[in-house]
């Protein structure tokens, strides 16, 4: 009966407790609103003046390897499946990406060239997407058609197939891929505020010193009988006579 008792006891403190954390939250709501719109102007600020913008352009290729000159069978649309991962391999190869720097004038290593460029394969087709991601959209268009160029070249010459087919030429990007500047003000928003909820949730649980009665019968385990109530007038009026 006693373990019964002190655990109803204390769950009853908790409760008590977390009633007071809320209130003392919505208490100080205008501060987790302050941190919020802080967080998301310094997100906007960092996304837009401090981080370069970066643009991407893509250009789509199709490769198929045919036994008949004339005719695709079944047999060439099952190797060209099977070989999208080699074409992928071969157009992010160091030839390729150093002889479209050195062509270009990029002056870009072979490390820097392939940071640039993804190639991905939409999935059931046998298309591939070479994308190229720059500081500037221009640029990123015309490294993206180039290196399709060449990597066509190279695919045939090692692959010994007929021909590498352009599905649509690399596109000019109209507006930068990143930052999202929305998306940084958001997550700036959401940061400030979650820090700002910790840090007085912190202050509150640091804070042991007794606010009232409750605090009272709490930690001192002592009730309270009276209440004493600050006369402000009195204390005045108190002061002024004795000036």
């Amino acid at each position: 009966m006693e373990d019964n008792r002190g655990f109803s006891r204390r769950e009853e403190e908790w409760e008590i407790d977390m009633g007071d954390l809320v209130r003392m939250l919505l208490h100080r709501l205008w501060l987790i609103l302050l941190a919020m719109i802080g967080g998301a102007a310094a997100a906007f600020i960092i996304s837009r003046f401090l981080i370069t913008p970066r643009y991407q352009s893509t250009t789509k290729i199709y490769i198929l390897n045919r036994e008949n000159s004339n005719t695709v069978t079944a047999s060439d649309l099952q190797l060209g499946t099977q070989l999208t991962k080699d074409y992928a391999e071969l157009i992010q190869c160091r030839y390729v990406l150093e002889t479209v720097s050195r062509d270009m004038g990029l002056g870009l290593s072979y490390k820097a060239m392939k940071e640039m460029v993804t190639v991905a394969n939409p999935a059931d087709t046998r298309i591939l997407s070479i994308t190229v991601t720059d500081t500037d959209p221009a640029r990123a268009k015309e490294t993206a058609d180039y290196i399709r160029d060449v990597s066509a070249e190279h695919i045939r010459k090692v692959m010994d197939i007929e021909a590498v087919n352009m599905v649509e030429d690399a596109d000019l990007p109209p507006e930068q891929h990143s930052p999202d500047t929305s998306r940084n003000m958001l997550l700036g928003g959401a940061a400030g505020g979650a820090g700002m909820v910790l840090i007085l949730v912190l202050v509150y649980l640091l804070d042991d010193s007794i606010k009232g009665a409750q605090d009272v019968e709490r930690y001192l385990n002592m009730s309270v009988l009276a209440v004493l109530p600050l006369d402000e007038e009195g204390k005045t009026a108190k002061s002024k006579k004795r000036k």
